[in-house]
């Protein structure tokens, strides 16, 4: 991450719009169970969701000890939820922890985003879901991180459904917006190749 990125996370006007950010991000998915967020940064995704979904126990993480800092600051008034230093390529938790794992526009700042896909799954329990949104590789999206000079690698058009089922992810909703350049996805993980997601996810929707 940048410093103008880190600057703008940690900003009051990123506080306002992940409020509705997160219902967005998550296509009006229930956030629910033992909750991990990869790539978290400063905290603001986290508070929003704490916030609207108090019964979670909620772990953010990244890689960045400033931002981890910063999250448990903003984080401290919520006693289910923590924030923690973790590569997002190898989770300091055991298979299958959590029920839910979210990652909003960190995958393209993680060079080798394929691994973090498959120890988001790894990390995930049987009827478990990977929810989130990221960008696109786009000639917009490369001259901003040109000009911030962040590391990344965007995910190419295309990538994304495979690398999920190789990790043995299966999608349920990959919506495609802003002219193709962002990808929201919501993904699960069967407990057996023959299970189908529809009662779980109808039962998450219920609750």
């Amino acid at each position: 991450m940048s410093a103008l990125e880190a600057s703008f996370c940690r900003s009051a006007p990123w506080s306002v719009v992940a409020r509705w950010m997160v219902p967005w991000a998550t296509q009006g998915f229930p956030v629910t169970g033992d909750v991990l967020e990869i790539g978290g940064g400063s905290g603001v995704m986290a508070e929003a969701i704490a916030g609207a979904n108090p019964q979670v126990r909620l772990i953010a993480t990244d890689a960045d000890p400033v931002m981890v800092q910063a999250a448990q600051q903003r984080l401290a008034r919520f006693p289910r939820a923590q924030a923690r230093p973790a590569d997002a390529t190898r989770l300091p938790f055991e298979d299958g922890a959590f029920d839910t794992v979210v990652s909003f526009l960190m995958l393209h700042h993680v060079i080798q985003w394929e691994r973090a896909v498959g120890e988001a799954a790894r990390v995930l329990r049987p009827g478990g879901v990977l929810v989130g949104y990221d960008l696109l590789a786009s000639r917009a999206a490369s001259w901003v991180h040109w000009a911030d000079r962040s590391p990344h690698r965007l995910i190419e058009p295309g990538a994304f459904e495979p690398t999920l089922r190789q990790a043995g992810l299966d999608p349920i909703s990959l919506r495609y917006s802003l002219g193709d350049r962002v990808l929201r996805f919501i993904t699960w993980k069967p407990s057996r190749a023959t299970d189908d997601p529809g009662d779980d996810i109808t039962s998450r929707r219920s609750r």
